[in-house]
């Protein structure tokens, strides 16, 4: 069977990309000729939005790198649904690079690149003044552990970085020691594992970044049931916050706590506390940043994108770890009740509450879980 019998041209965004068939026709998609997530759109879409509010404001060349590219897809959709940069691709499958050359091609694109190379390889070519890029993407199969290294040395000063992982049962506490190893930190499985494993993502990279003198801060972050995604500026700057720490959950009682020193003791029940981290404790949101990606959003981007922004906005000044209805009415032993109702109330009782992208049940509050408890019932 010829190559172009198996592939086929769908449309998302604005761009036209070339696609093995395979990964529309099949549940899980094929590896073989090229690995491509029809899934992963939502994503892509908020990249665009993310990348577009970041360049609007960035003084410099917008060159976009992204080291492990696939067949191009978010690389092609940058290059022509933003307008004025410079994309470079890399990858090491010839077949995904020769179908990102043909989508460019179909596109009519004369700002896209495409390499052939290791990850930090081509990271290392851009590592140099004059070179860096305005954002560097990291994107691969399960941790991006091993990349971010040359990943923040390729970013320019005032950058972005953005960074995915896909190994979500090492991140929720599958394999403890295996997150330990990649993370520097270990995951507590509760209601809100994904938002843990987004700061333990985060608390490597900030991590790494604090020991080449950079500092870098998130502007915004999604979950999916897929993969988790941070986005963050660089700084080229000695970090000097204090926003490494740990999360202690009481699985009895089910308070959460957030200190820069390590809690084994519930300061609710006085049960046994499970310790989550080394881990980001900062905000997740930068909060004038999210703001203007409400501005930046374009009609092709799916609908999600602009309910999880505004739900991002209010989250944004909200304390970490959030809550569930199911979490609440299974210590209650009770039903739910509307998650507006909840949030109405705790905003009646003078605590602060907001609904979070992370779970479409979840609400973030400064009341504590006894108090919330309380109001619940009411």
């Amino acid at each position: 069977m010829q190559i172009d019998d198996q592939i086929t041209t769908i449309t998302e965004g604005k761009t036209q990309i070339l696609i093995p068939k395979g990964a529309l026709e099949q549940k899980v998609p094929p590896r073989d000729i090229a690995f491509f997530n029809p899934r992963a759109k939502l994503s892509r879409d908020f990249s665009i939005i993310v990348y577009s509010t970041f360049l609007k404001n960035f003084d410099g060349q917008k060159s976009f790198l992204d080291g492990l590219s696939g067949l191009g897809a978010r690389g092609l959709r940058v290059a022509n649904e933003i307008p004025g940069t410079e994309v470079f691709v890399n990858d090491l499958n010839p077949s995904a690079l020769e179908l990102s050359k043909r989508s460019a091609d179909l596109n009519n694109l004369q700002n896209y690149q495409i390499s052939k190379n290791d990850i930090c390889q081509f990271f290392n070519a851009f590592s140099v003044r004059g070179k860096r890029g305005a954002i560097v993407d990291i994107d691969p199969f399960g941790s991006p552990a091993k990349y971010i290294d040359c990943g923040l040395r390729a970013t320019i000063h005032k950058g972005l970085l953005s960074i995915s992982a896909t190994d979500l049962q090492v991140l929720h506490g599958l394999f403890k020691d295996a997150c330990k190893k990649k993370y520097h930190g270990i995951p507590v499985k509760t209601s809100y594992s994904n938002e843990i494993s987004i700061r333990l993502i985060l608390g490597l990279t900030i991590a790494i970044a604090a020991r080449l003198d950079i500092e870098a801060t998130p502007l915004f972050v999604e979950t999916n049931q897929h993969y988790y995604r941070a986005y963050l500026r660089i700084l080229n700057k000695p970090d000097t916050r204090d926003n490494i720490g740990y999360i202690a959950h009481c699985k009895t009682c089910g308070n959460r706590h957030v200190s820069h020193e390590p809690i084994t003791i519930c300061a609710l029940c006085s049960s046994k506390a499970e310790l989550a981290g080394p881990l980001w404790t900062g905000k997740l949101f930068q909060k004038d940043f999210v703001a203007q990606m409400l501005d930046n959003i374009p009609e092709q981007a799916d609908k999600k994108c602009e309910k999880a922004i505004q739900k991002a906005l209010l989250e944004s000044d909200m304390p970490a770890c959030y809550y569930t209805l199911d979490e609440i009415a299974e210590q209650l032993k009770s039903a739910p009740i509307p998650l507006e109702q909840i949030i109405s109330r705790l905003q009646q009782a003078g605590f602060s509450a907001s609904p979070t992208l992370f779970n479409p049940t979840g609400f973030r509050t400064d009341c504590k879980i006894d108090r919330i408890k309380e109001i619940f019932s009411l």
